[in-house]
């Protein structure tokens, strides 16, 4: 009996212990469905603001709401929470997508904080019943969580109350600091003569988009040790509009992870954006990392993603003056990169250089032919390319076919030769990036041409170069290899004179060689790329 007895109680005990764990369990499972349903509301206003408004209206403030799956994304990028007192910055916030998937996963956490502040600024009186609403269900979530929380939305101008509040001089306070930012900035460029322009350039912030400088401020207002995510283009990782962003944020912030979305189209893909755009987490601290996590996802579905850990130095090289960033995602591109380190020459060794189209359609209208006429020269577009040729006049065609001749005009020519012409924006139907063809002055009989705002060229001082190195060059530009480096060097959905002139290219020699297999047509894509490896063995 007396064994009988101590197991009763050590049983009941047992069955007491499992029914408070289970009680635990299901009120816990109670917490987190209420936060998933918060996520799902958030799905739902997201479709429903963007059924009320006209996507040409959110282009025009540069607004696009976040769909919850990238939000709990970037959500999830932040460290596991160590802090009693959370304080989340929102800037651009919208309908609270962003913050409230952050808060979401904080209330779910076994180690949970105790209060929860959130900042969000919306200067869109459009959303803004939408961004309470969403505060209103983050303080009840947080609220079944056992957490304080408190909310605050600012509808004004984030970059001018950002500055104000990020000064440091005589009579400036310590300023607002943040542990966490999550950020979806607005995507718009800046009026060169706004307020907003003259703000920041006071501030000695020199960028050209919003996105930029709502990271850039946001970076600003982190403690030590505080944490970013955020989803912007592309477009910051090279190119010198860039590049004074690029150093304040690497010498700010320790670079963790990179995400690559392998589809323009589908990040945002009801908005119909066709932007390239990549999700980056950074902690504030001065130190770079030794290795950054590099992943990618063929659009939104986060379950299937290819990760990779990178040494630093292959993301942003040492003697790279431009800091630009590169993103090599999986093997292929390494061997890509690997074979592009053959190529050293620079267009400069090369005695080349590299500039954009000079005739702008719009401006010079009034001086341009539909067909060629005597007192014109030809007129060159991108609907000009064929075969690696430029094939003129366009027997018909919305674009223009030639240029008068006069002193108005006589600056935006240049003498007839061979240059190498790509195009600066691939259609949505072409597979590459760098599409190039050779102009060749036999073909198309003039003293003078232009070549249109679209286009890129290359010369030599301002002239044309010789033959097979023009063709070579263009086998090369060509290449599939190029294309491919090309495409994880830049980060911009056009092809910038500025890019083309900081990717390497064979040696004058080699380029010569090349040209010799290009007669009248250039040869098709698998055999330029046999071309070019068995070409470029040879020294």
């Amino acid at each position: 009996m007396k064994g009988l007895g101590n197991s009763v109680p050590s049983e009941l005990s047992r069955i007491l212990g499992a029914s408070i764990f289970n009680v635990f369990k299901i009120v816990e499972s109670e917490k987190n469905l209420k936060m998933e349903q918060l996520s799902h509301t958030l799905d739902h206003v997201r479709r429903t603001v963007n059924g009320r408004t006209q996507r040409a209206d959110r282009a025009d403030i540069g607004q696009f709401l976040t769909p919850v799956a990238i939000a709990r994304f970037m959500a999830s990028l932040f460290a596991p929470n160590r802090l009693d007192h959370v304080r989340i910055l929102d800037a651009g916030a919208g309908a609270g997508v962003l913050f409230s998937a952050y808060v979401e996963r904080l209330a779910s956490e076994s180690r949970r904080p105790l209060s929860i502040e959130v900042i969000a600024y919306e200067n869109d009186g459009r959303i803004l019943p939408e961004l309470t609403q969403t505060m209103t269900r983050c303080e009840a979530a947080c609220g079944e969580a056992g957490i304080a929380f408190h909310g605050e939305i600012r509808g004004e101008d984030f970059v001018a109350a950002a500055i104000a509040r990020t000064e440091e001089g005589l009579f400036a306070g310590p300023g607002e600091r943040f542990t966490h930012v999550i950020l979806n900035p607005p995507y718009k460029k800046i009026n060169g003569q706004s307020a907003t322009r003259k703000r920041l350039d006071a501030a000695g912030m020199e960028v050209s988009n919003l996105y930029a400088a709502f990271v850039w401020l946001a970076v600003r207002m982190l403690v030590l040790g505080g944490e970013l995510t955020a989803i912007t283009p592309r477009s910051f990782c090279n190119g010198p509009y860039f590049r004074r962003f690029r150093f304040a944020l690497l010498e700010m912030m320790s670079l963790r992870r990179i995400h690559v979305f392998e589809s323009r189209k589908k990040a945002f893909g009801d908005d119909d954006v066709l932007q390239e755009n990549v999700i980056y987490h950074a902690v504030r601290e001065e130190k770079n990392p030794e290795r950054v996590i590099v992943s990618s996802s063929e659009g939104l579905d986060f379950e299937r993603v290819s990760i990779r850990s990178v040494p630093f130095a292959h993301v942003v090289l040492p003697k790279d003056r431009d800091a630009f960033i590169h993103l090599a995602l999986n093997h292929a591109d390494d061997r890509v990169v690997e074979r592009m380190r053959s190529f050293t020459a620079t267009l400069h060794d090369l005695g080349l250089d590299v500039s954009t189209g000079r005739v702008v359609d719009f401006r010079a209208r009034e001086h341009l032919r539909a067909q060629p006429e005597e007192g014109t020269a030809p007129l060159v577009y991108p609907c000009h390319f064929q075969d690696g040729f430029v094939n003129w006049p366009a027997p018909s065609g919305k674009k223009a076919n030639a240029i008068a001749l006069s002193a108005q005009t006589q600056d935006l020519l240049v003498a007839a030769g061979y240059y190498v012409l790509t195009k600066r924006f691939s259609s949505k139907e072409e597979r590459r990036r760098v599409v190039a063809a050779v102009y060749d002055p036999h073909r198309i009989v003039s003293l003078l041409v232009g070549f249109e705002n679209h286009l890129n060229y290359f010369h030599t001082g301002g002239n044309g170069m010789p033959e097979q190195m023009a063709k070579g060059l263009a086998l090369y530009l060509n290449s599939s290899l190029f294309d491919c480096h090309f495409r994880l060097f830049s980060g911009h959905t056009q092809v910038n004179a500025t890019d083309l002139r900081k990717m390497t290219y064979p040696s004058r020699d080699q380029l010569m060689r090349l040209g010799l297999h290009v007669q009248d047509r250039m040869p098709e894509p698998e055999k330029i790329d046999t071309i070019l490896e068995e070409g470029c063995e040879k020294t």
